[in-house]
């Protein structure tokens, strides 16, 4: 016998006699619970499909920039590199096209997909079909529906859908909705496998859940994690469900599932600094995307309500001062000239707590509640104004399109600093001129802020309009109101600065 296979006994022997005596002590210990996805990938997976898109691009046989022909280049190589144009006869270049790679190749496809060579255009150039990225989608109905990402779709010429049975079917645009990043396309076919659609209100943050998709073009690729957070405000239109699933680009579009093999959400986005994945990512949930599927199908677009205020969030120091039980609803910056909230009453500085008997609980939860209002109804707005609340009926308007904010460009001398109250704040009465422009029937304009108003980020020409709960009427009077403030507390200024308005928590500094 050699040494190596004596020795090899001796290992053996060795690790049975170990595993012999641990035994006892592993039989001890709980077997891991671990879920088994397998089933439900079994189930789901042929509903999920890959989605192709591709866009129509202008040949330019010269290779030139716009009003820039061969001279001209053979010039610029001439001049600044010495060298001659590459491509030109005599320059040892090729001058031809480089050779056709893989279309996935470096880890490309997902949004952003590599294309492969058009092929040749003849003498006269024209249009070239080139892929434009490659993403994932799932079948809602047996008879063609297929939800997708908005973004995956929207700069698309054509729509590619490859089934799990590798059958590859041009889709039609649907409809697709940016704000909710929501698209539906159809495909023309019949007893496709569609999806259970399930509830994400029920969804329960440390649930399994898993992803399937195309990331980097690997159709039909598997992941899985945890609900890391629910109804995540990323400043985005919707909540979104927080995962630690794996998603990476490729993966939009494609659907959140969970253990009972139902879609409760579409992966949409992901938390990177590098571009792929860094453990957070985030889905669309399935509540609020089939509501805007279901417009799509229907109409081909999204129609929300809206009632023209701009809105921010209340913080405690603003509840606080103005005496809500809670850092709680919409504070009203500004109010639309015209528009429904302003036929309404609302004004700038309320407080919408409730739309319709719901209450609002962040400042984010309104626009949703508003845009999913049918144009043309009556809803309650329950505010809170001077320490009361009150409830407004206002008709609901239908969405238009954003417009920019008016920005203040009048630019004014800047005088001495005069002598500011306890504040920090020195005030003057609005000229006509702005009280005209700026549609006000009160209030007084700072001229100079330091300490406690400057800290707080006030500035020149900001409009003071109340103080806690009162109203401000002229500069004689807002230096009474500040001269009675406790030194102790903060206070609530309502300031207004271009077209918004905002409360801004101020504790005045004690009198010398």
């Amino acid at each position: 016998m050699s040494f190596q296979s004596v020795r090899a006994v001796s290992v053996a022997a060795a690790a049975f006699l170990f595993m012999s005596l641990a035994a006892p002590v592993a039989h001890a210990l709980p077997a891991a619970n671990l879920p088994d996805f397998t089933d439900l990938v079994d189930k789901v997976g042929p509903s999920v499909v890959n989605i192709r898109t591709t866009a129509k691009v202008h040949s330019n046989p010269s290779g030139m920039p716009p009003g820039m022909d061969n001279g001209d280049m053979s010039e610029f190589f001439r001049r600044f590199f010495g060298i001659p144009m590459p491509g030109a006869p005599g320059s040892g270049g090729g001058g031809g096209k480089s050779a056709p790679g893989n279309p996935h190749d470096g880890g490309s496809g997902a949004d952003q997909g590599n294309a492969p060579d058009s092929g040749d255009q003849g003498d006269n150039g024209g249009d070239s079909e080139q892929d434009s990225g490659v993403a994932s989608g799932f079948i809602l109905t047996a008879d063609g529906y297929v939800m997708t990402n908005a973004h995956v779709v929207d700069d698309a010429d054509t729509i590619y859908v490859t089934l799990t049975d590798k059958r590859e079917l041009k889709a039609k645009l649907i409809g697709y909705d940016e704000r909710t990043d929501v698209a539906i396309v159809k495909v023309s076919a019949t007893n496709l496998p569609a999806v259970t659609i399930g509830d994400s209100a029920k969804v329960r943050v440390g649930e399994w859940v898993v992803a399937i998709g195309s990331p980097f073009g690997l159709e039909n690729t598997v992941t899985a994690g945890i609900v890391s957070s629910k109804s995540r405000d990323t400043g985005d239109y919707l909540p979104f469900i927080q995962t630690d699933v794996a998603v990476n680009p490729g993966n939009s579009g494609g659907p959140l599932i969970n253990m009972q093999g139902e879609v409760i959400g579409i992966n949409s986005q992901i938390y990177s600094r590098t571009g792929g994945f860094m453990g957070i990512s985030f889905a669309i949930p399935i509540d609020e995307a089939m509501r805007v599927g279901d417009q799509l199908r229907a109409t081909g677009k999204v129609t929300r309500g809206r009632i023209a205020v701009a809105i921010g969030e209340v913080t405690k120091d603003v509840a606080d001062s103005l005496g809500l039980p809670k850092a709680a609803g919409a504070m009203v910056g500004s109010v639309d000239p015209g528009g429904p909230a302003d036929k309404a009453g609302v004004q700038a500085g309320d407080i919408i707590l409730k739309f319709n008997g719901r209450p609002v609980d962040v400042a984010t939860d309104l626009p949703r509640m508003v845009g999913d209002t049918k144009p043309g109804t009556r809803a309650t707005l329950t505010i809170w104004r001077k320490g009361q609340t009150r409830d407004l009926s206002v008709v609901i308007a239908e969405m238009q399109a954003d417009k920019p904010t008016k920005a203040d460009s009048e630019v004014k001398p800047e005088p001495k600093a005069p002598a500011t109250n306890a504040l920090g704040i020195a005030a003057v009465e609005i000229s006509s001129a702005d009280e005209k422009s700026l549609k006000l029937d009160h209030g007084v304009q700072v001229d100079a802020a330091d300490g406690p108003a400057a800290r707080a980020g006030i500035e020149k020409g900001d409009v003071i309009l109340r103080v806690g709960q009162t109203d401000i009427s002229g500069v004689r009077q807002f230096d009474s109101v500040v001269k009675g403030l406790d030194p102790s507390k903060p206070v609530a200024v309502l300031v207004r600065r271009g077209d918004n308005s905002q409360y801004v928590p101020i504790k005045p500094r004690a009198s010398k």
